[in-house]
């Protein structure tokens, strides 16, 4: 006997499945506990996804939230978002200056390797932060 244990994305695939099928929401939800046992979605779960199914919102990934931790792939996106920002509104700016000076700390998706080869395409300098110094607490007030 396989150990499989279905993922949330995967589960509601199969809410999707039997949407379209024409279930109803509780009963989909007596199929998934008869198949997955304890792994199955919840009765409020099911009727919840069957909600959004019925106005037309099929996404089965959960959607970006305040709060979520931020990743190297998001912080990069930000990244490009800034420098688009920064050409669109300051475009005197970015052809005086040869260069964005970026201050941030050294948290990971900040010093990941994809995320500095990334930086250096778009030629920003990054200021060195030291990790635990002291003598240097990091600002909330960008002085350049």
């Amino acid at each position: 006997m396989s150990i499989f244990v279905p993922n949330k994305v995967y589960l509601r695939g199969i809410l999707l499945h039997y949407f379209i099928q024409k279930k109803s929401a509780a009963e989909t939800h007596r199929i998934l506990v008869h198949t997955y046992g304890d792994n199955a979605l919840s009765d409020t779960t099911c009727r919840d996804r069957f909600r959004r199914f019925k106005n037309n919102d099929f996404e089965l990934e959960d959607k970006e939230r305040s709060g979520a931790p931020i990743t190297g792939d998001r912080h990069r996106l930000q990244l490009m978002r800034l420098g688009r920002a920064l050409k669109e509104k300051r475009p005197l700016s970015a052809q005086r200056h040869d260069k964005v000076i970026l201050l941030h700390d050294n948290a990971r998706p900040h010093v990941a390797k994809p995320e500095k080869t990334y930086l250096e395409t778009l030629k920003w300098e990054v200021l060195p932060h030291p990790p635990y110094s002291p003598d240097i607490a990091p600002s909330d007030f960008h002085l350049f």
